[in-house]
């Protein structure tokens, strides 16, 4: 029997969630142009379309909050945050931004240009696009486990070191402003990224003399499977592995609202004095002042607070035992997801579930209307309408390998009950996909399109 966690807090306030009649979820879903994005968040039960931002904030977070100083510049908060920033991951230098996408913005902004390309193991929404706005050309380099949701490697957010020295080769160095790498890999999976391989990436990078930034989101679900699958990490503490993972980067991007627990904020660093200056500057043009970065003096607070809780090996393992759980009891009723269980999420592979929709007719889009027709359950489709693209050189549309549906799970938010619900609602979906049909774009902009776009059914 799959065993779930008990909860390493108590819950102090609650907040009233209401599951609206299927009705009215119907007439929800078209008035939103069948996009969960456009639901008004009172009319969803349980909310997994991400875990950015969502999950609650503990006492200490709040006590902070109250200590905010909200001076334009210069204020307490800041070098309470500069504390923390300093000792978990120990750069040269770093500026505040109101979010992750924020911090890749300035980024891109200064390093890349026309014609320029990016390797990663697997880039994520807003770094694809903020790369692909200027010009660049994301590239994904997994190992190729990643691809199948069965394999049960231990750390299939891996790169594949021969992949990234061809491809090195075959672009240029030159041609690369920057190497990434995503920890833990959302885009396949919310899957662990190895030390070892972390160190490969890092040294072919530095043998180019190729920049090394971590999309950092999810680092500290990133140390703690380390932590539990890595030879020789067994008797090192999650703060222990963040700083030795940091040590070999040039920098990082970081969305706060993931493993810092807040409700909003994030971070770019660097070693790079030069860099800096000049993401300083961008930063004031677009954020705010380098000491608050748009964020209040609360927020940074909170941060400074919530970076520390987020590495806490309690509160680790019971977020990785609740996706743990969830994967687990939808692999017991039979519903293809990806193996084993991601830090942040569970991904059912919407593509083997719906066979019989295209790729152009967005089975993971299908899938995502169903869960809220069904249960009032919202998740997010990771598949065609998220990261198909127009090819530059060819004209033709490239689909993803796989067609995911994310059910991110907020931070210390829902419960054992909320879980079983949810496998309970996709059980009734599984018993009637042959009656599933797909969908079509009635609207569409060109970039992050899974946020705006308006759909309607293909029946």
């Amino acid at each position: 029997m799959t065993q779930h966690p008990p909860e390493p807090y108590r819950i102090k306030m609650v907040e009233p969630v209401k599951l609206i009649d299927k009705e009215a979820r119907e007439k929800a879903l078209e008035e939103a142009g069948y996009n969960v994005f456009a639901l008004k968040a009172e009319d969803v039960f349980i909310d997994m379309l991400t875990d950015s931002g969502t999950g609650a904030m503990s006492k200490h977070q709040w006590a902070a909050m109250m200590l905010g100083d909200e001076s334009y510049a210069g204020a307490r908060s800041y070098f309470r945050l500069a504390e923390a920033v300093d000792e978990i991951f120990g750069f040269e230098h770093w500026l505040p931004t109101h979010q992750g996408r924020a911090a890749e913005g300035i980024l891109s902004t200064l390093l890349v240009k026309e014609g320029n390309y990016v390797p990663n193991n697997m880039h994520f929404d807003t770094t694809d696009a903020n790369i692909r706005s200027r010009g660049g050309r994301p590239t994904n380099l997994v190992i190729d486990e990643a691809y199948d949701p069965e394999n049960l490697h231990p750390f299939k957010g891996n790169m594949d070191l021969e992949k990234l020295k061809a491809f090195i080769e075959e672009v240029g160095a030159e041609n690369i402003p920057f190497g990434m790498m995503t920890v833990t890999n959302n885009a396949g999976g919310g899957q662990p990224v190895s030390m070892e391989n972390i160190r490969a990436v890092a040294k072919i990078y530095k043998s180019y003399e190729i920049p090394f930034f971590i999309d950092a989101a999810r680092y500290a679900e990133n140390a703690y499977f380390v932590k539990m699958r890595e030879e020789g990490y067994a008797d090192k503490t999650p703060t222990e592995i963040t700083q030795e993972l940091f040590s070999l980067a040039d920098g990082m991007t970081m969305s706060a609202k993931k493993d810092a627990i807040v409700n909003i904020g994030g971070l770019l660093c660097m070693r790079d004095n030069n860099l800096f200056v000049q993401a300083q500057n961008e930063l004031i043009m677009r954020e705010g002042f380098p000491t608050y970065g748009g964020l209040a003096g609360r927020d940074l607070d909170a941060m400074a607070v919530g970076l520390y809780e987020g590495l806490e090996e309690d509160y680790l393992r019971s977020r990785l035992g609740q996706t743990a759980y969830l994967n687990e009891k939808l692999l017991e009723i039979g519903v293809p997801v990806i193996q084993p269980a991601g830090g942040h999420a569970v991904y059912l592979d919407a593509g083997a579930l719906l066979p019989h929709i295209p790729h152009a007719e967005f089975p993971d889009q299908a899938l995502v209307v169903e869960l809220y027709r069904e249960g009032g359950i919202r998740g997010v489709e990771l598949g065609s309408v998220m990261f198909s693209y127009e090819d530059p050189d060819t004209g033709e549309m490239v689909y993803p390998d796989l067609e995911l549906v994310r059910l991110a799970i907020p931070r210390r938010t829902y419960t054992q009950s909320h879980l079983d619900y949810i496998v309970e609602t996709v059980e009734k979906i599984v018993a009637r996909t042959d009656e599933i049909k797909g969908y079509r774009f009635t609207y569409a902009p060109q970039f992050l399109k899974h946020f705006t776009a308006r759909f309607e059914s293909i029946a």
